[in-house]
């Protein structure tokens, strides 16, 4: 299948429906559904603006997977709520968010769109694969800059990166990169890994932010060139940078698992079609009673039966 495939990543875009849209937005029985109105929403106008043939809702079946805790212990551990012994644990989410998400799952396979986790595994990770796996152009819609290391112009492969709902987005390919960033896709892994991430707990190279980052990876072509460079001591390297790259060591050795999105995930057979009509009517029809759906999910089953 080789026509334009749409990947969301579906946690970014629930999380900004619900901070973009007020709470006042209510089921029937007084229940926010803010979130879910604005997905669809984001949906509907996502489909619209750029008419994919192929849609995946990519989840995060673990939003911290135990393999990079392992090797980066710091990785996201200020966002857990609740830790739980042998199995994911639990993130931060506002109340009012956290019944949404069930409601959402339910609202988007009665439709018949795909919707996909894998377990031990993050929807970036599911993004990765599928991504390595398409045969033709992919926009990845997501409001995580973790993302852009996908960006292959050759390939056809864009992140969407909303700047404002879903109506105003960054179409973001590699002429985009290398004016705000200085790297294009395959060179932003390594530029954050050195930068570090506080939002994500990556604690970075010391001393190397953005900018430093971007002129090493000029000057020394990737991670490896860079550490290379180190043990060379006839490479232009500033005494501090030469310092602070050897302390760095053992983060630099764990941590390109960790910032590298997976592209080996053992996705599940799954129908990507964009579906024409929904596959569950009368759950469908249910949902909508139970949670006032409204217009949003009118709006989006109008555009999908186009």
């Amino acid at each position: 299948m080789t026509g334009r495939l749409m990947l969301l990543d579906t946690a970014s875009l629930y999380f900004r429906a619900y901070f973009g849209v007020p709470d006042s937005v209510k089921a029937p029985d007084g229940t926010p559904v803010n979130a879910v109105r604005g997905l669809l929403d984001f949906i509907d106008r996502l489909v619209k603006d750029h008419r994919p043939e192929r849609l995946v809702a990519c989840m995060d079946a673990d939003w911290r997977p135990q393999w990079r805790v392992d090797l980066i212990p710091t990785y996201k551990a200020h966002r857990v709520a609740e830790e739980h012994e042998g199995a994911p644990d639990e993130e931060e989410v506002p109340d009012t968010l956290a019944p949404q998400v069930p409601v959402i799952e339910d609202v988007l396979d009665a439709i018949g769109i795909a919707r996909v986790g894998v377990a031990g595994y993050e929807a970036d990770d599911v993004i990765g694969t599928f991504t390595a796996r398409a045969e033709g152009p992919v926009d990845i819609v997501t409001g995580d800059r973790d993302l852009y290391q996908l960006v292959d112009d050759v390939r056809g492969i864009r992140v969407l990166y909303p700047l404002k709902g879903v109506g105003t987005l960054q179409l973001t390919d590699e002429a985009v990169l290398r004016e705000k960033y200085g790297v294009d896709g395959r060179g932003y892994a390594d530029l954050a890994l050195l930068r570090g991430d506080p939002s994500d707990g990556l604690p970075g190279v010391a001393g190397i932010g953005e900018k430093t980052a971007a002129k090493l990876l000029a000057q020394f072509g990737d991670l490896a060139g860079i550490m290379a460079a180190v043990d060379d001591p006839g490479a232009k390297l500033t005494p501090s940078q030469r310092k602070r790259l050897t302390e760095a060591r053992p983060y630099v050795a764990v941590a390109p698992k960790v910032v590298r999105v997976a592209g080996d995930v053992p996705l599940p057979d799954v129908d990507t079609a964009l579906p024409g009509a929904p596959r569950d009517p009368v759950a469908l029809q249910e949902l909508a009673r139970r949670w006032g759906l409204g217009g949003s999910l009118e709006r989006l089953l109008t555009t999908l039966g186009r």
